[in-house]
């Protein structure tokens, strides 16, 4: 697979990241590395290895839920910088 400048710059917008001209050089040649080292990945001999879900067969390693007292509700707000009512109160992120 090849890679262009402009596959870079396309990324580079979707991610919402702006390069200057050098940065977008760096970045094109980094991404095509890992590409090549990708590829190159493909060539190993995988027929005996058997396919799985995660590399250590570690299963259920989470404690179990235990109920415990928490912080009140004045208690979590005490600090808050701004609140309305019972809740924090933050800027907007999605619009109105």
């Amino acid at each position: 697979m090849s890679l262009t400048r402009q596959d870079v710059e396309k990324v580079a917008l979707l991610a919402r990241l702006k390069f200057n001209e050098d940065g977008l050089d760096k970045m094109t040649d980094h991404m095509v590395q890992i590409i090549q080292y990708v590829d190159k990945l493909s060539e190993l001999d995988t027929e005996d290895v058997q396919p799985m879900a995660h590399a250590l067969d570690i299963y259920n390693a989470l404690a179990e839920d235990e109920p415990r007292p928490s912080l009140s509700r004045e208690d979590a707000l005490k600090n808050a910088p701004k609140r309305d009512e019972e809740c924090f109160r933050v800027p907007a992120v999605l619009g109105e």
